[in-house]
């Protein structure tokens, strides 16, 4: 990758490293623009070649972030050089498994962006910039974590590194088997949990309401009645509903008094304070049922709170 200036006067290392105590310490603004420049090109270039929508890399970005920028440039151009690529690399505080599962807070050094300009490719160069990182920070390739290795970079990683076997993450980056044995208590520590434990009580510590034995007769359901059960702290029957019906005209039971008393002992037999009370569609649905049950022959009538049908004289 070739520029209108000459990176021989900005790169003067084969292997230059660029962070964002550059932009604060270079006087002169034509060279940090040049800087600048062999970034971001260096980023579209990689974000083209990995198919992505924007670019990681930028000189913005690397302006608020600490970040490394491995560049490398080949000053025997005539004198003019040329940049061969680049490899960006930063600590990142992760949450990841390890092999048996575990969640596990760490923060490693993270390979970010990894990039050689396509027609220098397969001549070593990419090698030598990943050497030379691993040797300026003293590290073994299987500590690192990979955002997003493409299946070029992790290709790479086999031939060069023997790296193969994958630990399975929730998120981007990927880590190899042997990433968390290698690491002291001070790198790794569990991850905590995200809510405060809390006490559950169990079926068995949950109140319940106690029915008096004088009165389990009057809570056992009638083969004709309907009964609708749902959790609350009140226990409660749903009154009887007969399923035969045997009285007089239906036209005349609709408006009969009858009728409206059982439609007030539908609400008052409500326990107090509960917030399960029937509906008006429901309500109506037992209305029509009840209606549509009625046969000549058989006379209602409540008493003790209950509405009985026996047969007519």
């Amino acid at each position: 990758m070739e520029f209108s200036f000459d990176t021989n006067h900005i790169f003067t290392d084969r292997i230059t490293i660029v962070d964002q105590t550059v932009f604060s310490e270079s006087p002169e603004s034509d060279i940090l623009a040049h800087i600048g420049t062999v970034i971001d090109e260096l980023g579209r270039a990689s974000a083209t070649a990995q198919k992505l929508r924007a670019p990681v890399t930028s000189a913005s970005k690397l302006q608020y972030q600490k970040n490394q920028i491995y560049i490398l440039n080949e000053r025997e151009n005539n004198g003019h050089g040329v940049i061969l690529g680049f490899l960006k690399v930063g600590y990142k505080k992760l949450f990841l498994f390890d092999k048996m599962g575990v969640y596990i807070e760490a923060e490693p050094l993270c390979a970010l962006d990894f990039y050689v300009v396509e027609k220098f490719q397969r001549q070593g160069y990419g090698l030598e910039l990943f050497d030379s990182m691993l040797k300026h920070n003293k590290l073994d390739p299987v500590l690192l974590a990979y955002d997003r290795p493409t299946h070029q970079f992790q290709s790479f990683l086999t031939k060069h590194y023997g790296l193969r076997r994958r630990i399975p993450q929730a998120n981007n980056f990927m880590v190899f088997e042997g990433f968390f044995p290698n690491r002291t208590a001070a790198q790794l520590r569990k991850a905590p949990l995200k809510k405060t434990d809390r006490k559950i009580k169990s079926c068995s510590s949950v109140e319940r309401h106690v029915v008096p034995p004088h009165a389990s007769k009057e809570l056992v359901s009638s083969p004709g009645s309907h009964s609708i059960s749902r959790a609350s702290s009140h226990s409660r029957v749903s009154p009887q509903v007969p399923t035969v019906s045997d009285c007089g005209d239906k036209d005349q039971i609709t408006q009969s008094p009858l009728l409206k008393a059982y439609r007030v002992l539908c609400t008052r037999q409500q326990a107090p304070g509960a917030n399960c009370s029937l509906n008006s569609q429901q309500k109506e649905n037992r209305e029509t049922h009840f209606n549509r049950m009625l046969k000549p022959g058989r006379v209602r009538k409540i008493q003790g709170g209950r509405l009985f049908t026996v047969s007519g004289r």
